[in-house]
């Protein structure tokens, strides 16, 4: 299959080239490879990989000419990186597709990506980072009958590393520009959008009468006048229990997603505050699997997503099946030449923002025969999950140094947010600050140091529950401190070194240094990267979605390359 596949793009590559003298198409691409070494070091509990090196690597093909667009994307996981899905594993090429527009219809067949309003019931995309790729399968849509009026509508099945769910999504989205319908510039700009999915997938459970056809719907609104703007988005999931046979586990409730936002801006100011409410909102490309690779809708998290390692080293992950959060943003440019803005003026943003279970026992809506519970539907009094206050302030302080400054406090439910036994490591208060100070040698030539501390503690005591301090079951890993120092030539490459140093260990002997370096060179559309280093077992999120990270050591290589 995967021959008859290169040799139907390939001939059709062809015949479109030279087919017509008049009008040649175009081919572009990308290429990325990830090599990593795997070597045993038993103080931070790395493992050795038996194949000693994994790879990841991909080549995506494109082919355009005109209103036609065709593709492919071979990938290989020989085997995959540790961080990976060990399903991801192989070669193949479960990509490709075909697109054609004529007359304000777009036809796709074959594989793409589709989210509906803004991923509350439905979202098909691709996070490299993540490992996460369920791309549809089948027939693609989209049709403009005139100005201002948008449909879309799809039906096929999610990618699942090689091969697709059993399950079939049906999909159809309207959106409607009222402006752009009514031929108006009104000062007031409104937008409105519907959504509709539908997943079938057979009855297994011998016990349980389980829907075969479970539908989520959800509306959306967009209003925007002057330096005002406000959206706010619904959405409704039916019944969609797990396939378990015990009656006091079962769930029938049905799930709901609200989210808003209001934002403010004018020039050197910028306001947005957000809130959202999340009840029993996961979907699933299968009700009987678990892990990323079957998630099939999206909700955002609230927390604001740091760069930096000690502000990203508890990242909190959206709880998709029960939270109410809460964030405020204020952006300050303050102007040139007055006292606190400098030469050349400063930047100065604050970021609060708070994710809450929702009430009751259950931390969602549970129905079946022994329960029928409902959370309130604004509360903010129950078990407090995450928080992260942060103040940030970026200064050029001339023509050679730039500065940024951050002083932030995060707590953080360990406990919970990485699913461990309550007590094992508690609820954690962290201080973090981060010095970022760059200084430009030259018009080619900077060099950039970065200093990180982070001042932890346990607010939760278990009363002498497990060994530790505060009665935890497992040793406080405390303060961290990170240094590092980066030298770039300007469109040539760059050399970095960091230290991450968890100073503050409860164990003594975990007292650690996580040493990386890194060197990166580039010439034109290639880029090459090697590394060493040593990498602590946590958590790596990408907009409130996350994987566990073990332990490594060892070497990288990456190289990247487009056309």
């Amino acid at each position: 299959m995967k021959r008859v596949y290169f040799i139907y793009i390939v001939g059709l590559v062809t015949i479109n080239l030279f087919g017509q003298s008049n009008q040649i198409g175009m081919i572009n691409g990308e290429f990325n490879l990830n090599l990593k070494s795997y070597q045993e070091d038993k103080s931070i509990g790395a493992e050795e990989a038996e194949e000693i090196i994994l790879n990841n690597a991909y080549l995506n093909l494109n082919f355009t000419r005109g209103n036609f667009a065709t593709g492919i994307r071979y990938e290989s996981y020989l085997n995959a990186l540790e961080d990976y899905d060990p399903e991801f594993r192989g070669n193949g090429i479960p990509y490709k597709f075909a697109t054609y527009s004529i007359d304000g219809l777009e036809i796709t067949a074959g594989n793409y990506y589709e989210q509906l309003g803004s991923g509350l019931i439905f979202r098909s995309y691709e996070e490299k980072g993540l490992g996460i790729d369920n791309a549809m399968d089948g027939i693609r849509l989209k049709y403009t009958p005139s100005e201002g009026i948008y449909f879309k509508t799809f039906i096929g099945k999610s990618r699942t590393h090689f091969t697709y769910a059993e399950s079939i999504f049906r999909g159809v989205d309207g959106e409607f520009n009222i402006n752009e319908i009514l031929k108006n510039n009104a000062k007031t700009q409104i937008r409105l959008g519907i959504s509709g999915v539908s997943r079938y997938q057979e009855r297994e459970n011998p016990i349980f009468e389980l829907p075969q056809n479970v539908g989520a719907y959800s509306g959306r609104l967009d209003l925007q006048r002057g330096g005002f703007s406000y959206a706010v988005e619904y959405g409704y999931k039916i019944n969609d229990p797990a396939n378990i046979s015990q009656a006091n586990e079962i769930n029938y409730a049905s799930g709901s997603a609200i989210k808003n936002n209001l934002s403010f801006s004018k020039k050197g100011l910028a306001i947005s505050l957000d809130l959202h409410r999340i009840d029993n909102m996961e979907f699933k490309s299968d009700r009987d699997k678990d892990g990323k690779a079957f998630i099939i809708n999206y909700i955002p998290t609230l927390s604001k997503q740091h760069s930096y390692s000690l502000l990203a080293l508890y990242p909190y992950a959206t709880q998709s099946n029960g939270e109410i959060g809460v964030q405020a943003d204020i952006f300050l440019k303050i102007k040139k030449g007055s006292i606190i803005g400098g030469k050349y003026g400063t930047k100065i943003s604050l970021n609060a923002s708070r994710m809450n279970a929702l009430s009751g026992d259950y931390g969602k809506s549970v129905l079946n025969d022994e329960i029928d519970y409902t959370p309130i539907p604004l509360c903010f009094a129950q078990d407090l999950y995450f928080q992260d206050i942060n103040l940030e302030i970026e200064r050029k302080i001339n023509k050679k140094v730039r500065t940024i400054f951050i002083l932030a406090n995060q707590i953080y439910d360990r406990d919970f947010i990485e699913q461990h036994t309550v007590g094992e490591y508690g609820v954690l208060s962290s201080t973090i600050f981060v010095s970022d100070i760059s200084y430009k040698l030259n018009k080619r030539n900077s060099i950039r140091f970065e200093i990180q501390a982070l001042k932890s503690q346990q607010i939760e005591d278990f009363e002498d529950q497990g060994p530790y301090a505060n009665g935890l079951e497992r040793p406080a890993e405390g303060d961290w401190y990170m240094l590092g120092i980066e030298y770039t030539i300007s469109k040539l490459g760059f050399i970095s070194i960091q230290d991450m140093y968890n100073a503050g260990h409860e164990d003594p002997d975990k007292r650690l240094h996580y040493l990386n370096v890194n060197i990166g060179y580039q010439k034109g559309a290639n880029r090459f990267e090697i590394g060493y280093g040593k990498k602590r077992a946590g958590i790596f999120c990408a907009g409130g979605v996350c994987k566990l990270v073990p332990s490594s050591n060892g070497f990288s290589l990456t190289i990247s390359s487009t056309f």
